[in-house]
């Protein structure tokens, strides 16, 4: 069942109050390789990777300009090997700019229902989570936005119940489409606090009585220990150690990834892990077709006839120890509360009519396969690195300039224009078509600078990615994608990218603090300015006694 993104977010933004209209762009990648999820499991799973962004911009009147008021930056992550997927919530931001409500609530929810229910999903998983780490800071998104008067990003304590309250919504959501899921279980954690001080610290936004009710109860711990629902990487049953790589996935910009890294590249004197020593390889003149073929076949964890064991630290530390560590960590400890979510779910196997499960079709589509309406995995990076270095929300005309820059470099990406590089212009966001030679003409002019791939593309300049790492070959994906990118066009754009809807419905009767979030899941949120209700108590003087 194909199911278009951008429509269901729209339609989720017609009961919001108010009177408005939104304009929504939604990008979501093809699938592509990627070995970095499980970087230290043995043998490393076969794992493919799509990028997702969507940026909400709104207008209160027609003749009003945009402004953008959402952006939500999230990866999916396809293991078939286990059957299973992980939605990764890398970033939600607001630009403290837009009306109340905030359509942040309901945007993200209704992405990552759409994303957990079966029947919306569009990729073939059985199990699914939902991960991310909640750290409240001004922004994360939207440049310079912690400038604007009009943003309050909620405190840490907030920030992490906001985001309890709000997969315990989607957990809800899912458990009320009936007979769907075998299980669902919600996990979370705040690194430095036990259970009952967690509890606490989340009580007045913590999940209502009509959840638990329900039988959506929370779990304080990871999830890393249960057996209900298979962890996505699949255990490696060739050797008797434990690898901790085989329990945590590696995710950009995460405190668990680097942590990992360290426990990988630590010995027990916390010294940097020697390389080990490869035999070199040599050209043979006889059979060197058959030595290549024995060479592919050997597997990357031997050396020298040998299996590799777990690198450094991890063969020692349990995922109970991993989570106890943890809360030693610099981004645990550094005075303000963090909270690492997870929301995991198994699908009842669907049976045939004779009560049998039916078994794998070896004509089922590549997970590799783009589906339609979906881009280029560089014209993601390429509004990200708009987004994040060459636009900024201070002020409210400096947000405007930005929203019709990134929405016009979105269109003209999708029209094969190139937008214009930083530095390049002004800062609305023009955007100039290559120029074409002229043949036989005698205008006599300097030529124009060529407009045309990367480089004229907003992203700084950085180093390559080394060859080596901590002793180590970096492994890459050798094997080329058998499916060319996707080629966007308007149609594209008109049909999947870009949508608008306008809302009309009777205001809110009172205006309160407005929910949002702040980095790992992330947002910013916009706190509303009603007048609060005083009650005023007189003093009663003590009468003085008479002499």
């Amino acid at each position: 069942m194909s199911i278009n993104l951008r429509d269901t977010l729209l339609a989720s933004l017609t009961s919001l109050p108010g009177t408005r209209e939104f304009h929504i762009h939604v990008l979501v990648s093809s699938p592509r390789k990627h070995t970095a999820l499980f970087p230290f499991a043995r043998p490393r799973p076969r794992t493919y990777l799509q990028d997702i962004l969507v940026l909400l911009s709104e207008q209160p009147t027609p003749d009003a300009p945009r402004i953008l008021v959402t952006a939500i930056e999230a990866c999916l992550y396809n293991i078939p090997s286990t059957s299973s997927a992980i939605f990764y919530v890398s970033k939600v931001d607001t630009t403290g700019q837009g009306a109340y409500p905030s359509p942040t609530s309901i945007l993200v929810r209704t992405l990552l229902t759409l994303y957990a229910n079966p029947a919306t999903r569009p990729i073939s998983a059985t199990h699914f989570w939902i991960q991310l780490f909640a750290r409240a800071q001004g922004q994360y998104l939207f440049a310079n936005s912690s400038e604007h008067p009009g943003k309050r990003p909620l405190t840490d304590v907030k920030l992490c119940a906001w985001w309890k309250r709000v997969l315990t919504e989607v957990a809800m959501n899912l458990q009320s489409l009936g007979d769907v899921f075998s299980t669902i279980k919600p996990y979370y954690i705040l690194p430095g606090y036990n259970e009952d001080e967690a509890f606490m610290s989340l009580r007045v936004a913590s999940t209502p009585d009509s959840a638990t009710s329900n039988g959506i109860i929370w779990q304080y711990g990871h999830p890393y220990s249960q057996t209900e629902i298979p962890l996505p990487c699949p255990e490696d049953t060739s050797s008797d150690q434990k690898n901790l790589g085989h329990f945590i996935p590696s995710f950009d910009d995460d405190p668990k990834s680097r942590f990992i890294d360290e426990l990988a590249y630590t010995t027990e004197g916390d010294l940097i892990k020697s390389p080990i020593k490869k035999r070199s390889r040599t050209l043979h003149t006889e059979g060197s077709e058959s030595k290549k073929g024995k060479d592919k076949d050997k597997s990357a964890n031997e050396v020298d006839g040998k299996e590799e064991p777990p690198l450094g630290e991890l063969r020692k530390v349990t995922p109970e120890e991993f989570w106890e560590r943890m809360s030693f960590r610099q981004e645990c400890v550094a005075g303000a509360v963090t909270g690492f979510f997870s929301l995991g779910m198994s699908s009842k196997a669907v049976k045939d009519e004779g009560g049998e499960e039916p078994r794998a079709s070896t004509s089922a589509p590549s997970p590799l396969a783009p589906q339609p309406g979906q881009v280029s995995s560089q014209i993601n990076k390429r509004i990200m690195t708009s987004l994040l270095t060459a636009v900024e929300f201070s002020t409210t005309e400096r947000a405007i300039k930005a929203t019709e820059s990134l929405e016009g470099a979105i269109k003209g990406l999708c029209e094969g224009i190139t937008p214009l590089a930083a530095g390049q212009g002004n800062s609305t966001g023009h955007i100039l078509r290559a120029p074409t030679p002229v043949q036989g003409s005698s205008d006599r002019r300097t030529p124009e600078r060529e407009v045309s791939g990367e480089s004229t593309y907003l992203a700084p300049p950085k180093t390559p990615p080394p060859r080596v790492k901590h002793g180590k070959g970096v492994v890459v994906d050798v094997s080329p994608n058998p499916f060319p990118e996707p080629v966007t066009s308007m149609e594209t754009y008109e049909s999947f990218i870009y949508g608008s809807v306008g809302v009309s419905n009777p205001g809110p009767t009172s205006r309160r603090a407005e929910e949002g979030l702040s980095r790992g899941g992330q947002e910013n949120a916009e706190v509303g300015t009603g007048q609060p209700h005083v009650t005023v108590l007189a003093v009663r003087k003590k009468k003085k006694r008479s002499a």
